[in-house]
C-alpha cells in the first residue's frame, strides 16, 4: 500500500512521459539496413563465428569485413526470432524488432531525464522535445546501442561533475563492450573530450565558477579517457577497430549521396524537433542571467556541428542539449521565483485520479502498439516501402548471372533472398570510396555503363522501377527484358544474350 500512495501528480507526470516515449518509439521495422544486420546476426546465432570477410557479396567476397555490429545483431536477430521470425513481411519477427527499438529507445532518454534541472513538468517537456529530435533515427539498427551507451557515458560524467558521485570507472567497461556492439563508440570518446576540455576551459578562465571540476578531480577524468583507449580494443578485430570510425567518416560517398550522412532538410518536417531544440538551447542561455558552463557549452557547440554536419548525429546532439536546455529554462525561473513547488503526497480522491489516469494512459499506449504491430497494417507498410516482390521472385526463381542492385536495397535482399550474393549493401566500409562511386556511374548512365555492366558479368539488375538506370535498360529492351511487379517501385531486368 505504500507503493500505491506514493504516485503523487509529478509522478504521474514521469510515467506518463515514459509510456508515452516507449509507445511513440513502437513503429513497423521498414530501414533498409536493418535486414543486412538480421542477415549477419543470424549467421553469427547459427555457425557460431564472427565474420573476418565478406560472406554476402560476390563483388566482395572473402574480402576483409569488420562487422562492427557483431554483437547488437546477435540481440536484433535473436529479438527477431524470439517472436517467430520469417522472411515474409508483416511476419510476427517484426514485433520483436519494434519492441526492442522502443525499449532502447526509451532506456536511452532515461539518463537524459536524470540530467535533466528544474520539476518533472519542465523535464517531462525538454524530454519530449528531446525524443523528437532524435526520433528521426529511432530503427532497429545496431545505431541503438550506440544512443542508450552514449546517453550513459554522458550521466556518468554529469555525476562526477555536477553531484559528486564517482562511478568513472564504468566508462571504460561500458566502451569495451560498446566496441562489441557499434562503431559509434566514437560518441563516447567525444562526449569525453569535450567535457575533458570544457573543464579545461572553466580552470584557466572561469575558475571561480563552482560549477567547475578542479585540476584535482580532473585528473581522474583524463586518466578514464586514457584507459578507454585500450578497452576499445577489446573486441575481435584488435586494433583495427581503433580506426574504424576515421575509416568511416573518410568515404566521401557517405556526405554526397547518402542522405542521413547529409546536413539535415530543414524543408523536411521531421528535422523541425531538431531545430526548435537548437533555437532553444540559444534562446534560453541568452535569458539565463548565468553564464553557460564552459563544458556545456563544449559539447553543444561540438555535438552542434556535428549535427549541422551530418543529420544522423541529430540523436547525439539531442543527448547532450535537452539537459542544457532545462538547466538554461530552470535558472530563468528560479530568478523570477517561478517555481512549481511538488506535493509530496496525494491523498483520497486525487490519488485515485492519478492511478486511474495512468491506467487509462498505460491502456491506450498499448492499443496504439498493438495497432501498430499488426500483422496486416505491418505487411502493407513493409510492401510500400521495400521491394518485397522483387526479392520473392528472387528467392524462388533466381536469373542466372550475377546480380547487380539497387545500394538501398541490398540489404533487404541479403535478407528475403538469402541464396543470391548482392553487388553492394549498406556497408559503405566494405566497398570504400573508389568502389562505390563507380557503382554510381553504372547508376547515372555514365562512362561506358553498358560495358560496365558486362565486363562484371551481370545476368540481371534489381532496381528502383522509376530510376535513371531503368530508364537507360528500356532503351536496350533488345538486351535488357523488364520483369515488372505489381508494387510499382521495383523491377528486374534480365541479360537476353550469352
Amino acid at each position: 500500500m505504500a507503493f500505491v500512495r506514493k504516485l503523487t501528480t509529478e509522478r504521474l507526470a514521469v510515467a506518463i512521459l515514459f509510456v508515452m516515449l516507449f509507445a511513440i518509439a513502437v513503429r513497423v521495422p521498414v530501414d533498409t539496413d536493418t535486414w543486412w544486420h538480421l542477415r549477419s546476426g543470424e549467421r553469427i546465432v547459427e555457425t557460431g563465428q564472427i565474420p573476418h570477410t565478406d560472406p554476402f557479396s560476390h563483388t566482395r567476397l572473402s574480402h576483409e569485413w569488420i562487422d562492427h555490429s557483431w554483437g547488437s545483431q546477435m540481440i536484433l536477430y535473436t529479438a527477431y526470432d524470439l517472436f517467430g521470425g520469417g522472411t515474409e513481411p508483416g511476419d510476427a519477427g517484426n514485433i520483436g524488432l519494434a519492441l526492442l527499438t522502443a525499449a532502447l529507445a526509451t532506456a536511452g532518454m532515461a539518463p537524459v531525464y536524470l540530467m535533466c534541472a528544474g520539476n518533472a513538468y519542465l523535464r517531462a517537456f525538454a524530454v519530449v522535445l528531446g525524443a523528437a529530435a532524435a526520433a528521426v533515427f529511432w530503427s532497429p539498427r545496431p545505431q541503438m546501442f550506440s544512443f542508450v551507451l552514449g546517453a550513459v557515458v554522458l550521466y556518468l560524467l554529469h555525476l562526477y561533475k555536477r553531484r559528486g558521485i564517482d562511478r568513472l570507472w564504468l566508462i571504460p567497461l561500458l566502451m569495451a563492450v560498446w566496441s562489441n556492439l557499434h562503431g559509434g563508440f566514437a560518441i563516447g570518446f567525444i562526449f569525453m573530450v569535450g567535457a575533458l576540455a570544457g573543464e579545461v576551459l572553466g580552470n584557466l578562465f572561469n575558475p571561480e565558477d563552482e560549477r567547475v571540476v578542479r585540476w584535482g578531480r580532473l585528473r581522474k577524468q583524463a586518466l578514464v579517457l586514457v584507459v578507454s583507449v585500450p578497452a576499445v580494443v577489446l573486441n575481435p578485430y584488435g586494433l583495427t577497430m581503433l580506426a574504424y570510425p576515421l575509416r568511416t567518416v573518410q568515404i566521401g560517398v557517405l556526405q554526397d549521396y547518402i542522405q542521413e550522412w547529409a546536413s539535415p532538410n530543414f524543408h523536411d518536417p521531421t528535422t523541425w524537433a531538431f531545430a526548435l531544440l537548437l533555437l532553444g538551447v540559444l534562446a534560453a542561455q541568452g535569458l539565463d542571467t548565468r553564464r553557460i558552463d564552459w563544458t556545456d557549452l563544449a559539447l553543444v557547440a561540438g555535438t552542434g556541428f556535428m549535427a549541422l554536419s551530418s543529420a544522423r548525429n541529430i540523436a547525439v546532439f539531442a543527448i547532450v542539449a535537452t539537459p542544457v536546455l532545462t538547466r538554461a529554462i530552470d535558472g530563468w525561473l528560479t530568478d523570477r521565483g517561478w517555481q512549481i513547488v511538488p506535493a509530496r503526497r496525494a491523498r483520497g480522491a486525487r490519488l485515485a485520479i492519478n492511478w486511474l489516469l495512468l491506467a487509462v494512459i498505460t491502456l491506450a499506449a498499448l492499443a496504439q502498439i498493438v495497432l501498430t504491430l499488426n500483422s496486416a497494417d505491418m505487411e502493407k507498410v513493409q510492401r510500400a516501402n521495400l521491394p518485397v516482390e522483387a526479392a520473392a521472385y528472387l528467392h524462388d526463381t533466381p536469373p542466372p548471372g550475377a546480380m547487380f542492385n539497387a545500394y538501398n536495397w541490398g540489404g533487404y535482399l541479403m535478407f528475403a533472398a538469402p541464396d543470391v550474393p548482392v553487388y553492394v549493401d549498406g556497408r559503405t566500409d566494405l566497398y570504400d570510396d573508389a568502389f562505390l562511386r563507380e557503382y554510381l556511374k553504372t547508376t547515372y548512365l555514365q562512362d561506358n555503363w553498358l560495358d560496365r555492366l558486362k565486363e562484371q558479368s551481370i545476368g540481371f539488375v534489381v532496381i528502383e522501377a522509376d530510376s535513371v538506370l531503368a530508364s537507360g535498360l528500356r532503351d536496350h529492351a533488345d538486351t535488357w527484358q523488364e520483369q515488372q511487379f505489381d508494387d510499382g517501385r521495383s523491377v528486374i531486368f534480365v541479360r537476353q544474350e550469352g
